[in-house]
Order: C-alpha cells, then sequence, then structure tokens
C-alpha cells in the first residue's frame, strides 16, 4: 500500500485568531479559507510540503453529534484537553522563539525527553496543544 497522511483536523473557536496564529506566527500557508463568521474551515499547511495540511475546522457541527457530546467537546476544548498535533524541524530554538513572540500559551519551553527527543510545547489560540521535536 502507499498512503500518505493528507490532512489532519484541529478545531477552532476563533477563525481570526487561529488563522493568524498558524499563518504568522508558524509559516504555514493558507490553502484554503470556506464559510464565514465563526462558520470557517481554514486549511493550511508548510510551505514547500503542499500534499500535507491541516484543517482548522468548527468544533462539533457533525450533525450525528448530541448536545450532551457537544457540552464535552466545549470542556474539554477550554480545558486544552481535545485536540493536538506533533510537527517538527530542525530548527527548534529559532521555532520556539518565533511561538514565544507570538504570545502563544508556553507548556513547556524546549527540552531534552528521557525517551530520547528534544521538544517544546504550547496552545494554539483554541487551546489545542502543539509538539514540536527537534529533527536531528
Amino acid at each position: 500500500m502507499d498512503i500518505t497522511i493528507h490532512t489532519s483536523v484541529l478545531p477552532h473557536v476563533d477563525p481570526e485568531a487561529s488563522l493568524a496564529f498558524y499563518r504568522d506566527v508558524l509559516g504555514f500557508e493558507v490553502r484554503s479559507d470556506v464559510g464565514q463568521g465563526t462558520m470557517r474551515w481554514i486549511t493550511v499547511g508548510p510551505a514547500g510540503q503542499p500534499s500535507t495540511s491541516i484543517l482548522l475546522a468548527p468544533p462539533a457541527v457533525d450533525p450525528g453529534i448530541t448536545e450532551a457530546e457537544r457540552r464535552t467537546i466545549g470542556e474539554m476544548m477550554a480545558k486544552g484537553t481535545y485536540g493536538w498535533i506533533l510537527l517538527a524541524t530542525p530548527e527548534l530554538d529559532d521555532t520556539f522563539a518565533k511561538v514565544r513572540a507570538g504570545d502563544a500559551e508556553i507548556v513547556q519551553e524546549p527540552t531534552e525527553q528521557p525517551y530520547g527527543i528534544r521538544d517544546c510545547a504550547f496552545r494554539d489560540p483554541a487551546g489545542n496543544l502543539i509538539r514540536i521535536q527537534e529533527l536531528r
């Protein structure tokens, strides 16, 4: 089989804040921006990697989700325990400095982990946890 990861989904609560964070702080390209108000689906991705994207989407809009599930998702997002993603860069310290300057909520500064990687962690404007590993 020849399978690739094309798009991963993270929720947003403020599309403008999420767009500014992923575009201006992380330097991702905006691939599409569909919808209006808070009901926007924004696709972003790293420059030079057109086949890999993150879809920033409004949470819990699937008609099959119950009101109780919507409340649970909202509570988890508020705590920062709903969405997360792992990214990687060969320039962890420079990337972390840009993230810090962008006023992201810092969870962990660049740290050598006991399991053999060096990484950092922060939250995007919706509370999603983002970990960035250093490529060596």
